[in-house]
């Protein structure tokens, strides 16, 4: 609770700076509720999105620059009809009216159920109390020019399409054809014996288990979440990078399909892939301890940058990217903010606080917004920066509060939405194992590294001086009548059997048995309670860098530099720390995601290869998320160029003036890339496109800069 009063506190300060427009109060109400629901960030990320959705149709058909999504679309099976809407109110205001009945009663719907629903329900009436709406208007007769009736029937058919949208929506959520493989581990017991398949991913059963929102839930232990959200109907995610696959007797959707992880191997020790990635989470399990007295420098000067061409994709380059024995990635910092044209200032903070840190912040719990919404309020935290200009892509003109925040809305929920269908299909298909089954069950069998020594088995962990060893006659864990002699032991963060007051105790580094090696979390939570491969975390973090990044122009944060400030004693829930203040800093959105990926490793929740696909499959969904949602509303910028077909000849001219080289390329209406070529302008700053192949209907002109798109425009081929 410390943790989220601090962030609402420390965000309040900076939103007190300017008004919020309607669709940032509706935002920040939808954050609200996610905090006071359960713990599901799949079912978050699909919130967060319709009612992104919602504020953008509603801003939308009263815009003549922008074209709806929904209203009068077709989005998988589901139609909404809309005959058109005209109203005398002032539009800025009926966009506000409508946008905030929309959305009051989609989470009057969303969160009906929710634990916390009293406190999200009196929320939202306040709100709209507090705009002076009338609640009891519940007419979706939009034709008699009532924004209101608008609202009401943009939210009624959004609450149509979830029921058809393939989430299950009316069932709860539950899985209707996933099983797991393994039978539960139980942790009130040490080992992990009954584990049959450690390839796959196995259950926890957990007494009083209570997810990341604080939320306790029956039973102990939670199933699967939606391993089968692969067939909900996503935003950008392109039919071309589908494929489907069958296992027991299910079609799993898989976008974006990176191919099995490491599975494990007889023998090798760590030149086994699967063994190397779990014994890294046990390596940097050491670095969770701030008595260790080891300080290095958190700011940007020596964290982030991480200077690759491409994420490593063979384990050799694994093993480069990756520090085993000291935590980090390749990450070489820079000099000098180049906002400001001043150097960074370094910040030599203790391993062990900023570790531990790392894991709390990233896992947004307890009192979560989930991933997805996490980066909702960093979105926030950026456009309340006074230094920030809310220029679209950083161009053009200023864009009012309200245009801004629709438009960012509407693209980071698509984008989120995506990774969450995306990532999720994988988790399901590909069922894999999560550090504590996986550590666990290699620990009971012993060690991989050595053939001729004690405790070998083909399916051991392997040996690492100092951090993974056997136990001998001498060694204090031997016991009084050496019962763990032969166990293997490993060097690591002890776990919460040493922690009986989180508020005074801290369980500290030291050597214990593998079979009672616990991640760095609550005992009554342990590790989500889905799959690891691909981490969602990297998905959602890179995806949401790179729509950032896009969306303001500049890589960097505003200013040059984020940052959170971290109070000592109380920040952290899972036990007493951090011993120091500090802030978390990160210069570009993308340091900020890095640092997210890490921090699960850290956390002992992923293993490397969770990692690394996920950041690849989130960089490509932000990207193409960006570029379906700005075809929605480009005729704003349109001013920065002309385009004008050529009948004659069959081709597209462009006018641009530019002095950069670009590329041409053009959309079909899903979204879909047809044509792509160096754009070679004359000397009148025109470039010619053929289009003589293309059938009639509607297309999207864009000029690329790299990956970026400068410039788009709609045209439609008669």
């Amino acid at each position: 609770m410390v943790k989220q009063l601090f962030f609402t506190v420390f965000l309040f300060v900076c939103f007190s700076a300017s008004s919020q427009s309607v669709a940032r109060m509706w935002n920040e109400e939808i954050l609200n509720g996610i905090r006071n629901d359960f713990a599901r960030p799949t079912v978050h990320a699909r919130n967060l999105f319709h009612s992104s959705m919602l504020m953008y149709d509603a801003w939308a058909v009263l815009d003549s620059n922008a074209d709806t999504f929904f209203l009068g679309k077709t989005l998988g099976d589901y139609s909404c009809d809309f005959n058109g809407f005209t109203t005398e109110v002032d539009p800025s205001e009926a966009q506000e009216k409508a946008m905030s009945y929309a959305v009051y009663r989609l989470m009057q719907s969303r969160f009906e159920n929710s634990p916390g629903s009293q406190e999200i329900l009196t929320s939202i009436d306040e709100l709209m109390d507090d705009l002076g709406y009338n609640k009891s208007n519940i007419t979706t007769n939009y034709s008699s020019g009532d924004p209101a009736a608008l609202g009401n029937y943009l939210a009624e058919q959004m609450i149509a399409f979830g029921l058809q949208d393939g989430s299950n929506e009316a069932g709860g959520y539950e899985n209707l054809y996933y099983e797991p493989l393994n039978e539960p581990l139980n942790m009130d017991i040490t080992g992990n014996p009954e584990m049959a398949y450690p390839n796959n991913w196995q259950p926890l059963k957990v007494d009083n288990y209570v997810d990341q929102s604080g939320n306790t839930i029956p039973g102990g232990q939670p199933p699967f979440l939606s391993p089968e959200w692969g067939q909900v109907v996503p935003f950008s995610l392109s039919e071309e990078n589908l494929e489907v696959f069958s296992r027991q007797g299910f079609d799993y959707k898989v976008y974006h399909n990176p191919g099995p992880p490491s599975y494990l191997q007889e023998g090798l020790g760590l030149d086994d892939p699967y063994k190397w990635g779990f014994s890294l989470v046990l390596s940097w399990s050491a670095h969770l301890d701030a008595a260790d007295g080891v300080r290095v420098d958190i700011s940007p000067k020596s964290i982030g940058n991480t200077q690759i061409t491409s994420f490593p994709k063979t384990f050799e380059a694994y093993k480069a990217f990756y520090n085993f024995e000291n935590g980090g990635d390749p990450g070489e910092g820079r000099s000098v903010n180049p906002i400001t044209g001043e150097s960074y200032e370094p910040q030599m903070v203790l391993r062990g606080d900023y570790t531990r840190v790392l894991a709390e912040f990233w896992a947004d719990g307890p009192e979560s917004e989930t991933p997805p919404g996490h980066w909702f309020t960093l979105l926030n935290y950026v456009s309340d920066q006074p230094s920030l200009m809310k220029k679209f892509r950083g161009k053009g003109k200023v864009l009012l509060d309200l245009e801004w925040d629709v438009k960012s809305y509407f693209i980071l929920g698509g984008a989120m939405h995506d990774v969450a269908v995306t990532a999720w299909g994988l988790k399901g298909y590909y069922d894999y194992v999560r550090p504590v089954s996986a550590i666990r069950f290699m620990g009971d069998r012993g060690q991989s590294s050595d053939a001729n020594a004690d405790q070998y088995h083909v399916y051991g962990l392997p040996l690492i001086p100092g951090r993974v060893e056997v136990v001998d006659e001498d060694d204090p864990l031997a016991g009084a009548f050496l019962e763990n002699l032969g166990k293997m032991k490993v060097y690591c963060w002890r776990g919460p059997d040493y922690i009986v007051d989180p508020n005074e105790d801290i369980s500290g580094v030291g050597w214990i048995l593998v079979e009672e090696w616990f991640p760095y979390q609550r005992p009554s939570f342990v590790t989500p309670p889905f799959a690891g491969y691909v981490s969602g975390h990297s998905a959602f973090s890179r995806a949401a860098a790179e729509v950032l990044t896009m969306l303001t122009g500049d890589e960097y944060f505003p200013g040059g530099m984020g940052v959170f400030d971290i109070p000592a004693d109380t920040f952290l829930q899972f036990e007493k720390g951090p011993l120091e203040p500090f802030q978390l800093q990160w210069a570009t959105y993308r340091d900020a995601s890095d640092q997210t990926s890490l921090s699960r490793i850290w956390g002992g929740i992923h293993p490397s290869i969770d990692d690394i696909p996920g950041r690849i499959i989130g960089e490509r969904i932000g990207k193409d998320a960006f570029a379906f949602a700005e075809s929605y509303f480009y005729q704003g910028y349109a001013d920065i160029g002309v385009l004008y077909p050529n009948p004659a000849t069959e081709t597209l001219n462009i006018l641009y003036e530019t002095d950069t080289s670009l590329a041409v390329a053009i959309y079909d209406i899903t979204g879909r890339e047809i044509y792509r070529e160096p754009a070679i302008f004359d000397l009148s700053n025109q470039v010619s496109v053929p289009v003589s192949g293309l059938f009639q209907g509607m297309y999207f002109v864009a000029l690329h800069k790299g990956e970026n798109i400068v410039w788009t425009q709609k045209w439609i081929k008669q």
